[in-house]
């Protein structure tokens, strides 16, 4: 099953809030790619995924580290690639294990190596909206149970919602 749903939120809570919702429901092997510019909100969502997984503590970008692994309900594994130059730089970073280790994953910047990836993924582009503190979110893909679960979030914070 593959779903597609755009939602828009007006702060940076509301951005964790779409994140919890999908951590509550996130089962293990879960691959979830977050795609767009810098600042756009990816670290941000990412928090809210850690906290519907139970992670307790500070969930950082690993852009410096490349990855940070977390503990909760399920392990998260928090990968950044935007330093990587190449699919095969990805792959070496041991990749492979994080994707099929159980726990859910978390990939931000997976356009830097997109073929690495499984097919039923979850991907996640992020945009800067009209306001400040507004970002579309476009989900994509994905398996079943994060698709009914996205076709809840989109009825609360529906792209179409209108200005500030």
């Amino acid at each position: 099953m593959s779903c597609a749903h755009r939602v828009l939120t007006r702060s940076a809570q509301q951005t964790q809030d779409v994140g919890r919702a999908l951590g509550e429901k996130a089962q293990p092997g879960d691959v979830i790619l977050l795609a767009g510019p810098l600042g756009a909100g990816k670290t941000c969502l990412t928090q809210g995924i850690a906290a519907g997984l139970d992670v307790q503590g500070n969930v950082r970008s690993p852009t410096f580290v490349l990855m940070n692994r977390y503990l909760g309900r399920l392990a998260l594994h928090h990968l950044d690639l935007y330093r990587i130059g190449s699919a095969l730089e990805a792959w070496d970073l041991g990749l492979e294990e994080q994707i099929s280790g159980g726990g859910v994953c978390v990939v931000e910047w997976p356009d830097r190596a997109p073929e690495l990836f499984p097919e039923e993924s979850l991907w996640v582009e992020l945009n800067y909206a009209t306001g400040v503190e507004q970002r579309e979110i476009r989900f994509s893909g994905g398996p079943a149970h994060l698709c009914s679960t996205l076709e809840r979030v989109a009825a609360e914070y529906p792209a179409d919602q209108g200005g500030d």
